[in-house]
């Protein structure tokens, strides 16, 4: 099917044509989990894969922009981004209530009583006191402020403000400021741009545009650029400076201002046309209703059974939540190129998403899914290669491999329909067989001229422990599209690149009782006991490399390791494609499984690494899911809670989330494979309403803190002995049924999970 005939509506993708929800699923969210600590999730209100993400911006430096108190609220932008690492990116145009004369200053205050749920955040602001309420619709941010009886009621709008701002010019992963504009073009409308570029990708200059609506006319104004305020200029221009409005409206019959605030990347008229056409009245009940039946729709398609425990069901469907907020729906709103395409952006990263979170909406939301996969391959007809991450309508950063072929490869396999898998396979292949040039961290393969010469990435490359692991992986996604395709010389020569990691397997190293890992080795052939530390040409000073050596900051800046964000003992384990290859190249089973156990028991494992995702549930291969479900487990209790820094790290679009809510379920997706791992559920019950109207029930039967093993399973009445499913069974719908128990049976021992063919 041509995707060129494929598209889609955004509130289709929304709906899906299911039954409206009988029960109100979003009572169990809570956009604090996570907010603090590592987790760094958005706290504030927004529709599923929404434009427009409004909450406190608490100064300049958070990457989600906001903090706790005792931090104070500078102000409340309109666009963010959640979980993120690295540098931060946007926080553009930023309005503050305040109840005082029209003057330059600091006007940040203190909140009280702040309160946030799903699509609402409510705070009182002291010195006066202004309630802030905000709810959202997919492009328009609506606020409603309450000021103090008799005060002024006055609002700043600043278009030059935004997040990951640096004293020096070009810091990397800063953001920077380009330009800004803004015009009070009525008495009830302010518009405006603002233009900033860099941030944690080290994007090309974005533009966010918008249009400021009140329900009441202004009583008085001025505008500023600079360091200069202007009483009653209209307009001022951009000239490379920062630019921004003071309003004071009218008091009448009440003390509240509302004021809607609608975006857009392609223009301020755009943006004014979107206030019109989502929130045309100014009922912010209304709006706040609608944007939780949107929720509502996509948080319904997984339903847990009435006895769950309050405190999983927030975990649970808090997870389902941090999974669609990104990446960004800005179909429509491309201002690089027309079409009839979806475009989506703030992919943050596809190295840490693919693995759970695309799988998750591929569960959920299908159709959601089609049209991520169908923006990816329209921007690599654009600009010629598929992002790995993309921020700010820009492409970077590569962390590890070209990971949107997974996405690719993994919607293929599980029958995604409306996508052009031929175009699929030739942007893989582009990604393959053609270095990028210039900035390989912005797109493509870095190092691929050696990988596709020695079978691996040499040391010397940035990341070229983790680069290898992922290319072969890439390959092997590559391998599975051509072969569906019919393209069998392809297959069989990306199916023979799928065994490159075993290239950099060091086989006789010995550490903690393991032998064979990952280690460095240059592109003579020769393995690396000790690497150059530091640039000096005279005295050579070397450091040694251990499978538990973290070169950063020690040794090398945090892009420049031989491992992105983890260890050997981590990485070595990340074979998806070839677990039988690796247990035999480990030493066997036995030795395998005493290799997991001391990575867990020496704590050498962190779930805040992605690539670690799937290491807990590899016991399956030993036959041991029971083992799996054991760590899996231990994992949670340890590293997950319902507080705001529960979250073991990074939630990275929904990575972190996405993997809980799978392992609550009792499934695991090896993504680009088609099948799932079963463990252990953590729920009784969880009933899976599928796109084309059935239902797939997973039931654990006497679950208890002391029932946690799958003694048996039934699928639709009849015995289920392997420990996995997959995809095409669990679309038929039906029931998987556990029979849980004290201790593990037989079950999922003598028929292991596929090998990769």
């Amino acid at each position: 099917m041509r995707v060129a005939k494929f598209i889609l509506l955004a509130a289709s993708l929304l709906t899906s044509r299911l039954p409206a929800a009988a029960q109100d699923y979003t009572r169990f969210v809570d956009p604090l989990i996570g907010s603090q600590g590592l987790g760094r999730v958005f706290v504030g209100p927004t529709a599923p894969f929404g434009m427009v993400k409004p909450s406190p911006d608490c100064t300049s430096s958070p990457n989600s922009g906001w903090l706790p108190e005792p931090t104070p609220v500078t102000g409340f932008a309109q666009v963010h981004v959640s979980g993120t690492g690295g540098g931060p990116k946007y926080g553009n145009i930023l309005l503050m209530p305040f109840s005082g004369p029209l003057a330059l200053g600091d006007k940040s205050a203190h909140r009280q009583a702040e309160h946030v749920e799903l699509g609402y955040y409510r705070a009182q602001l002291a010195q006066p006191t202004i309630k802030v309420e905000i709810t959202a619709s997919p492009k328009v941010s609506f606020y409603r402020l309450a000021y103090p009886q008799g005060q002024p009621k006055a609002l700043q709008i600043d278009a030059g403000f935004f997040l990951g701002e640096q004293p020096e010019p070009d810091g990397r992963e800063a953001q920077q400021f380009v330009g800004s504009e803004v015009e009070v073009v009525s008495p009830t409308e302010v518009r405006g741009y603002s233009r900033i570029r860099g941030g944690w990708n080290n994007g090309r200059a974005y533009t966010v545009y918008f249009a400021a609506v009140f329900d009441a006319p202004m009583a008085e104004f001025a505008t500023w650029k600079g360091k200069q305020l202007h009483l009653g200029q209209k307009l001022q221009a951009d000239s490379g400076e920062k630019t921004g409005a003071l309003l004071r409206f009218a008091n009448g019959a009440g003390d509240t201002l509302k004021v809607k605030v609608g975006i857009s990347f392609l223009s301020a008229a755009r943006a004014s046309e979107n206030v019109r056409a989502e929130i045309p009245g100014w009922n912010f009940a209304q709006v706040l209703g609608q944007l939780r039946e949107r929720w509502n729709a996509l948080l319904s398609r997984a339903e847990l059974g009435a006895d769950t425990p309050l405190a999983q069901q927030k975990l649970f469907y808090t997870g389902l939540y941090h999974t669609m907020l990104m990446p960004v729906d800005r179909t429509g709103e491309n201002p690089l190129w027309n079409g009839p395409m979806p475009y989506y952006d703030d992919f943050y990263a596809i190295w840490d998403t693919y693995r759970t979170s695309n799988p998750l909406i591929t569960l959920l939301a299908p159709q959601r899914e089609v049209a991520i996969v169908n923006a990816l391959l329209d921007i690599y007809k654009h600009d010629g290669y598929l992002p790995e991450a993309r921020s700010g309508n820009a492409n970077g950063r590569t962390q590890g491999g070209s990971n949107a072929e997974v996405l690719i490869a993994d919607a293929y396999v599980k029958n995604l329909p409306g996508i052009d898998y031929r175009l699929g396979l030739e942007a893989m292949l582009k990604d393959a067989t053609v270095p990028p040039g210039g900035n390989e961290e912005q797109e493509g393969r870095g190092g691929l001229l050696a990988y596709n010469k020695l079978g691996y990435v040499p040391y010397g490359v940035d990341r070229a422990g983790n680069r290898t692991l992922d290319y072969a992986y890439d390959d092997y996604c590559i391998s599975v599209v051509a072969k569906g395709l019919g393209q069998q010389p392809l297959y069989e020569q990306y199916r023979r690149q799928a065994n490159n990691w075993q290239n950099l397997w060091r086989a006789d190293y010995k550490n903690h009782g393991a032998t064979g890992f990952i280690m460095p080795r240059d592109a003579a052939g020769q393995w690396l006991d000790t690497i150059p530390f530091g640039n000096s040409v005279r005295q050579h000073p070397t450091f040694v490399y251990t499978p538990l050596t973290r070169e950063n900051p020690w040794y090398v800046c945090h892009w420049c390791a031989y491992f992105y964000e983890a260890t050997s003992w981590e990485y070595s384990l990340s074979v998806p494609h070839q677990v039988p290859a690796l247990i035999a190249k480990s030493g066997g089973p036995a030795a395998f499984r005493a290799r997991l156990d001391t990575l867990f028991e020496k704590k050498f494992y962190n779930v805040a690494n992605e690539p670690s995702f799937l290491t807990p549930s590899l016991y399956h291969w030993l036959g041991r899911p029971d083992l799996s479900s054991q760590r899996i487990r231990q994992i949670i209790s340890q590293s997950y809670n319902t507080t705001p820094t529960g979250l073991p790290g990074n939630d990275d679009s929904g990575a972190m989330s996405s993997w809980l809510a799978f392992q609550m379920m009792g499934l695991y997706p090896n993504a680009g494979q088609p099948y799932y791992l079963l463990n252990a559920p953590l729920v009784h019950q969880t009933t899976l309403r599928l796109a084309d109207g059935k239902d797939f029930k997973i039931t654990a039967r006497n679950l208890s803190a002391t029932n946690c093993y799958v003694k048996s399973a039934r699928l639709n009445g009849r015995p289920l002995r392997q420990a996995w499913l997959s995809h095409q069974a669990l679309m038929q719908g039906g029931e998987l049924v556990f029979e849980m128990a004290a201790q593990p049976g037989s079950w999922g021992t003598q028929v292991l999970p596929p090998a990769a063919e």
